[in-house]
């Protein structure tokens, strides 16, 4: 017997892998082939196994439910399926915080307006939150990172210690602290990204954003490029504005 299931988590050719040898050990298992881009695994059983079963062999970023195929006779509450979501509900998380960043920066300065420091305080919070959703899973986070980010690629390390440059990056701005230094290192560590994200959408790469981290599931879209632009433009004006 055949079971297709859906396969959250899935970042690279790596996690195809890992999950295909957790799935392939367990009993009654004669089968296992899974499809990276669609994010789901054929399974072909002697004795049918649960779901539960499947999900307690899989590592916790994996999450596993079965597929259920498309009725003829729909209800209307269930006419879309998995995977159709739009661009811009799948993305909610990633606007929502950013318009709450921008409210918050705005409303610390409403009484005696200031761009510099409206920017300085937009930027020192983005990357306070970015980088609290990225600590929230720093095993997981550079494997994203690396599908993406030139230098993540040749140097992982840089993965691993990334979340905390934007930790550091985010005090230096709120702070007011050596600011030059910090918008130099946006300008270098974002533009780097920047290129890796310019490149994937190029080639229309279907690969999770790990801008959040993992603990979010963003695909990679042009909203990845607007975020990144945006805090190098807010770089470039802040350093333009100092010389």
């Amino acid at each position: 017997m055949k079971h297709t299931y859906n396969i959250s988590g899935m970042t690279c050719e790596g996690c195809k892998a890992s999950v295909e040898k957790y799935l392939k050990a367990l009993d009654h298992i004669t089968g296992v082939k899974v499809d990276l881009k669609k994010g789901e695994a054929e399974l072909t059983m002697d004795t049918h196994v649960d779901t539960a079963t499947l999900k307690k062999a899989l590592p916790e970023k994996y999450a596993i439910t079965e597929k259920h195929e498309k009725q003829v006779f729909n209800t209307e509450n269930s006419m879309a399926m998995p995977g159709e979501e739009s661009k811009l509900k799948q993305l909610k998380p990633l606007l929502l915080i950013i318009l709450y960043i921008s409210t918050a920066s705005i409303l610390l300065h409403y009484n005696a307006w200031s761009w510099s420091a409206f920017m300085l305080d937009f930027m020192g919070l983005f990357y306070i939150v970015f980088s609290f959703f990225k600590m929230l899973d720093l095993k997981g986070f550079p494997e994203s990172f690396r599908m993406y980010d030139p230098l993540a690629k040749r140097i992982p390390v840089y993965g691993k210690i990334y979340p905390f440059i934007e930790t550091a990056l985010g005090l230096m701005f709120l702070m007011r602290f050596e600011i030059t230094i910090a918008l130099v290192v946006t300008l270098v560590v974002l533009g780097i990204t920047t290129i890796g994200v310019t490149r994937t959408l190029l080639n229309k790469k279907a690969i999770q954003c790990a801008c959040l981290g993992t603990a979010l599931k963003l695909p990679m879209t042009e909203a990845t490029f607007i975020e990144n632009f945006i805090m190098i433009v807010m770089a470039v004006l802040m350093l333009l504005n100092m010389f």
